[in-house]
């Protein structure tokens, strides 16, 4: 696939403090642009960062037909930009897409229009600690057309953001009980926008509370937890690692599946099942819930500290160094900066 290439004509990188990165508000010169139109994907182009414009009759906005990736590259004490496991988000991206009745998108505009987009944003790869460059890959519907139908084009884009840590400390989290967010059947395991959107309201009402996340429970009876706000949830229950398996209403997170692969790789317990309410609270006041943690691509590793529910909190054990949780982010965390052999195959060099 040939990529057009428009460089923009003064970087804006000068205006950035790297020492002073938040999470997603700030965004590098260039972004990726490919179009699909009569049945097939048209010329990419890598183009200046900046407004698109569109008509207001065009369908994702009324019809929801929008989906989007997350992952992340890091800059190595050699200089060089690594990526961290990109072929699994675009699996995932392509999964996504089929479920909303949209195209795939090849390989050739996804990875390959992604190594051209680092090659040209390269410097805005933070070479600070904790600090890497989040790439947002997304595609909508874009036919200008008021009826429920899928449409005929799409319009799918890359851009990146300089980016600091997601959470700064560990997590208050509140398991819902009211409010869900994904049933048997339904759009749970894509990364459509909707999922996103139906999930503001009672994280907002969980904020007030003093949480910072909501831990999602079934939908049909609120007995089994599943995942933690953006996060796939995980638990040290008698020295096992417990994980819901995925399916319709979980995410398959490619930081679950890594940190799943370290944990086999070093011997230990994995079970992937359900986890009652029930056994979770009991575990964490019998001492059996060693540790709590999110995983994901945007927090990495995301301990939790305290579990609400039903107007109770629960607090976990203080989190220790050689606990699991801070030696899979260890492990994880070497591997991406280039510190450590990658004997997974899990780095792709821009």
């Amino acid at each position: 696939m040939q990529i057009d290439i428009n460089k923009i004509s003064n970087s804006r990188i000068a205006e950035v403090d790297f020492n002073q990165l938040g999470f997603g508000k700030v965004f590098a010169d260039h972004m990726l642009v490919a179009e699909y139109a009569d049945g097939k994907w048209q010329k990419a182009t890598i183009q200046p960062y900046g407004p698109l414009s569109f008509q207001p009759a065009m369908m994702s906005l009324h019809y929801g037909q929008a989906i989007f990736e997350g992952m992340k590259a890091y800059r190595s004490d050699a200089g060089d930009i690594l990526v961290f496991r990109p072929e699994e988000n675009w699996k995932r991206f392509n999964k996504s897409a089929a479920r909303m009745c949209m195209p795939e998108v090849p390989e050739d505009i996804f990875l390959g229009g992604l190594k051209e987009l680092l090659k040209l944003d390269k410097n805005w790869v933070p070479s600070q600690d904790g600090c890497s460059l989040y790439i947002r890959p997304f595609m909508f519907a874009t036919d200008e057309y008021v009826g429920v139908t899928p449409s005929s084009t799409y319009k799918f884009i890359i851009f990146n953001c300089p980016v600091g840590s997601y959470y700064a400390k560990p997590l208050r989290v509140k398991i819902e009980t009211e409010y869900i967010r994904a049933a048997k059947g339904g759009v749970g395991f894509a990364k459509n926008a909707g999922n996103y959107g139906g999930s503001l309201f009672p994280t907002q009402l969980a904020n007030k509370e003093g949480y910072d996340q909501i831990i999602w429970t079934d939908a049909a009876t609120h007995t089994y937890v599943e995942e933690a706000g953006t996060m796939n949830l995980m638990f040290i229950i008698d020295g096992a690692l417990v994980t819901a398996p995925t399916g319709d209403t979980i995410l398959d997170g490619v930081t679950r599946k890594s940190v799943l692969q370290v944990a086999k790789d070093w011997g230990m317990d994995v079970q992937e099942r359900l986890l009652s309410v029930e056994e979770l609270v009991k575990g964490i006041e019998s001492g059996k819930v060693q540790e709590a943690f999110g995983a994901g691509t945007a927090a990495v590793i995301a301990p939790i500290q305290t579990i609400g529910y039903n107007g109770k909190d629960y607090d976990l054990p203080e989190r220790k160094p050689d606990g699991f949780s801070a030696k899979v982010y260890q492990e994880i965390n070497d591997i991406r900066l280039g510190k450590k052999t990658d004997t997974r195959n899990w780095i792709w060099k821009a």
